[in-house]
């Protein structure tokens, strides 16, 4: 098998461990009803997308849906992978620094506290941008054709669900949140 294949798995294992307790905290809006819960697709639409190219990262290792691996793209597969295992990571973070606020869907728990800690300090949405990130270099890294499409289709749709995250914290932090909407980025620092 491909070196830098073995090394996406290994990755895609080790983070499956890593967000395991987040997924489980993840169900506390399953069994506590929310303070709120907007009805909109972009509750289940980006997970759906999402799940999707993981199911096609993990084909890609197996050069299921791939290019050709030559060697002169090497380079670039090589540093598909190195940026896909810093933002993998940088995604894990995000959840565990979100803690008993972390939810799989767009919505304020009755006990919700707005968290500007972590990667949050500085973005609004880590876990939205390191979704990106992840997909489009793993589609690098494996050279999926079958990924690469869903990667870049997904984008808006997380866009889109950050824009009504922040709607929706705004309405239930109030200042809180328009002064720290003041001091971080959308999903980069210092913009938007």
């Amino acid at each position: 098998m491909d070196p830098i294949n073995i090394v996406v798995g290994l990755n895609i294992i080790a983070t499956f461990g890593a967000n395991l307790p987040g997924a489980k905290k993840g169900l506390r809006s399953a069994v506590s009803p929310p303070r709120d819960k907007p009805k909109t697709y972009l509750q289940w639409l980006p997970v759906v997308l999402s799940t999707t190219t993981l199911i096609f990262l993990i084909l890609g290792v197996f050069q299921i849906g791939t290019f050709k691996y030559d060697d002169d793209i090497e380079q670039a597969r090589l540093t598909g992978m190195i940026v896909y295992l810093i933002f993998s990571w940088a995604q894990v973070w995000a959840y565990k620094t979100l803690g008993e606020s972390y939810s799989q869907d767009i919505l304020i728990f009755r006990d919700h506290k707005l968290v500007s800690k972590g990667p949050f300090r500085f973005i609004r949405h880590p876990q939205y941008l390191s979704q990106i990130m992840m997909d489009i270099s793993g589609g690098l890294a494996t050279m999926s054709f079958l990924l690469m499409p869903i990667a870049v289709l997904q984008i808006p749709f997380l866009i889109m669900r950050g824009l009504k995250e922040d709607r929706l914290l705004e309405r239930y932090f109030k200042e809180e949140y328009h002064s720290y909407k003041k001091r971080s980025g959308f999903m980069f620092p210092f913009l938007g």
